[in-house]
C-alpha cells in the first residue's frame, strides 16, 4: 500500500510531530480548518479542468493561484461588492505575496472545494488564508498578502475607510 501525502484536516499537513502551517524555510501558513469561531469562511466547489492539469496529470502548482483567486472573488461578491467596484472607485487590489504548501496533487475532474478567509487588515494591505480539500482531505494550504493601490498613480495608499470596513465585517 502507498503511503497517503495529505493529511485529514483534523491532522497536521506538515506531518507528525511538524509543526501545523509550517513550511521549512518559509513563513508560517495558517491553517484554516480550525478558525477561530469568529473568522468566518467562503468555500467555492472547483471542477478540476483537463487546461488545469501538467504532464503528470496532476493539477499545475500555479493553478491554485487561480483557484485562490476564485475563492476571493466570489467572497466578496457574496458581500454584494463585485471585484469591478473596488476599480470603479480607484482602487486596485494586486496580490504582493503568495505562499501554498502542496501536499498532495489534485488530478482532472475531481470536485475541489476551495475556501478562504480574511487573515489580517493592515494598513496598506490585507492578507487571505486558502485551503484546497477534496472530500475533507486537505491538498493545498496557502497565504496571499493584497496591496492597497491608487488606481491612477499606481501607488500603494492607506486602505480606504469602506475598504476596511467590508474586510472587518468579513472578518467577524
Amino acid at each position: 500500500m502507498g503511503r497517503r501525502l495529505g493529511r485529514r484536516l483534523t491532522g497536521s499537513p506538515a506531518g507528525p510531530g511538524a509543526c501545523p502551517g509550517r513550511v521549512p524555510g518559509h513563513a508560517r501558513l495558517r491553517r484554516v480548518s480550525t478558525p477561530e469561531p469568529s473568522r468566518q469562511r467562503f468555500t467555492i466547489p472547483v471542477r478540476v479542468r483537463y487546461a488545469d492539469t501538467d504532464a503528470t496529470g496532476a493539477v499545475h502548482h500555479a493553478t491554485y493561484l487561480a483557484y485562490f483567486e476564485a475563492a476571493r472573488v466570489e467572497a466578496l461578491r457574496s458581500l454584494g461588492v463585485p471585484v469591478g467596484a473596488f476599480a470603479q472607485r480607484g482602487v486596485l487590489m494586486p496580490v504582493v505575496e503568495a505562499r501554498l504548501q502542496y501536499l498532495q496533487p489534485a488530478r482532472l475532474d475531481e470536485l475541489l472545494d476551495v475556501t478562504v478567509l480574511l487573515e489580517r487588515i493592515g494598513p496598506a494591505s490585507f492578507s487571505f488564508d486558502y485551503e484546497v480539500t477534496r472530500d475533507g482531505l486537505l491538498l493545498v494550504a496557502g497565504w496571499t498578502r493584497m496591496a492597497v493601490i491608487d488606481s491612477q498613480t499606481g501607488r500603494a495608499i492607506k486602505l480606504p475607510a469602506w475598504v476596511r470596513e467590508l474586510l472587518e465585517g468579513i472578518a467577524g
